[in-house]
C-alpha cells in the first residue's frame, strides 16, 4: 500500500478514535455528542452554529482538533462551494462522508449562504511558529514557486501571495499543519476530488508535504 496512503488512513483512524473516546468518557452527550439536529432545515444560522458546526469547528470557526478545519477567515464562495458538495456528496474522501454528509444533506441554500457569510466574518486564526526553520523555508519556496522539475504548480496561483485564498480556492494561512498534510496526502492518492488539486498533488512528495504544511501552519 503507499506511504501517503497507510498515513492518511491511520492519522484519520486515530484521530477518530480520540473522538470517540471523549465522547465515551465524558458520557455527556450536550458536551461530546457529534451527532447531526433531526431537522438541520429548520434552524437558523446562529442555532447552526451553536449547535452543529461549533462541536467540531470552534463557535468563532477556530477548531482545536486537526481533525476539522479552520474555517474562520475561510474565503465565502469556498464555504458554500463544499457545504453544496457535501450535500450533495460529491466528496467522498473519509471525513467528509463521517462528518459532513449527515449534517448537510439538509441544508438549503440561505443557510449554506449564512453559514459561510458567518464564518468567513470571524477573525482568522494565528499561525503557530514552525520549530524547524528549514523545513518552512521549504515550504516557502515550493508555495511560491512551485516544483517546476516535477511539474508541480505553485500555490500562490490559485490561493493568493499570503494563501489567504481567492474566491473558490480556499485560505490556506494558519491552517492545522496536520489537517494539510492529510488532505493533500488524500489528494496525492484521489481519495478527495477535485480535479485541479489532484494534477497538483500526484508528483509531490512525503517531504513537499511536509514542508508546505509547516510552511502555511505559520502563517
Amino acid at each position: 500500500m503507499d506511504g501517503f496512503l497507510i498515513k492518511a488512513l491511520a492519522l484519520n483512524s486515530l484521530l477518530v478514535a480520540a473522538i470517540a473516546l471523549a465522547v465515551s468518557a465524558t458520557g455527556d452527550a450536550s458536551a461530546a455528542d457529534l451527532t447531526v439536529p433531526h431537522d438541520p432545515s429548520a434552524l437558523d444560522v446562529p442555532t447552526l452554529v451553536s449547535t452543529a458546526c461549533s462541536k467540531c469547528h470552534g463557535p468563532g470557526g477556530v477548531s482545536t482538533s486537526p481533525i476539522f478545519p479552520i474555517l474562520a477567515a475561510q474565503q465565502p464562495s469556498y464555504i458554500e462551494t463544499e457545504l453544496k458538495l457535501f450535500r450533495e456528496r460529491g466528496r467522498s474522501d473519509p471525513h467528509a462522508r463521517a462528518f459532513m454528509w449527515g449534517i448537510a444533506q439538509r441544508l438549503g441554500d440561505d443557510q449554506i449562504e449564512g453559514l459561510a457569510k458567518y464564518f468567513s466574518s470571524q477573525p482568522p486564526a494565528r499561525g503557530k511558529a514552525s520549530s524547524n526553520s528549514a523545513l518552512a523555508d521549504k515550504g516557502r519556496k515550493i508555495f511560491e514557486q512551485g516544483v517546476p522539475e516535477r511539474e508541480v504548480t505553485a500555490c500562490t496561483v490559485c490561493h493568493g501571495p499570503n494563501a489567504e485564498g481567492i474566491n473558490t480556492f480556499p485560505r490556506l494561512a494558519g491552517q492545522h499543519r496536520d489537517y494539510l498534510v492529510l488532505q493533500l496526502q488524500q489528494f496525492h492518492d484521489r481519495l478527495r476530488e477535485n480535479d485541479i488539486m489532484q494534477g497538483v498533488a500526484k508528483n509531490i512528495t512525503e517531504d513537499d508535504i511536509a514542508a508546505v504544511a509547516d510552511y502555511l501552519a505559520s502563517r
